[in-house]
């Protein structure tokens, strides 16, 4: 199975949002099938086949969560950092800001799902492949 190093190998790679794809192939033919990734402090669950799953530690200091989630300020920041004029952590303060409390990652459907800190999602995006 995979390991967190050879996910923070292919994640190195990524500049900005806009090598957001890229990434999620590398990592799939990894062996990843979905991953969650907490805007507190970045950290991330990824899993795989049989049950299979691993953590990574946290990338930062823990970021102050709006509790309120602001779809239409959020979609802003996603835009911006998807055409690459903002790096991750960058685009991580942004999520806190408007309320974004994680996101989640499916390998199988190819969907990024945003989710407040009520659980309640914010959007659900399809990703190139």
């Amino acid at each position: 199975m995979f390991t967190v190093e050879e996910i923070k190998k292919a994640h190195s790679k990524v500049k900005n949002g806009a090598d957001f794809p890229l990434y999620i192939q590398e990592i799939k033919q990894l062996g990843v099938t979905a991953f969650e990734t907490w805007v507190i402090d970045s950290h991330t669950e990824y899993f795989g086949k049989d049950d299979y799953q691993t953590k990574s530690a946290p990338m930062y200091e823990n970021l102050v969560i709006h509790e309120n989630s602001d779809k239409d300020k959020f979609t802003h920041y996603l835009q911006i950092h998807q055409s690459g004029k903002t790096d991750y952590y960058t685009f991580c303060r942004d999520c806190a800001a408007s309320g974004i409390e994680k996101w989640f990652v499916s390998l199988i459907e190819m969907t990024c799902t945003y989710y407040d800190k009520a659980g309640n999602k914010v959007l659900v995006e399809q990703i190139p492949e």
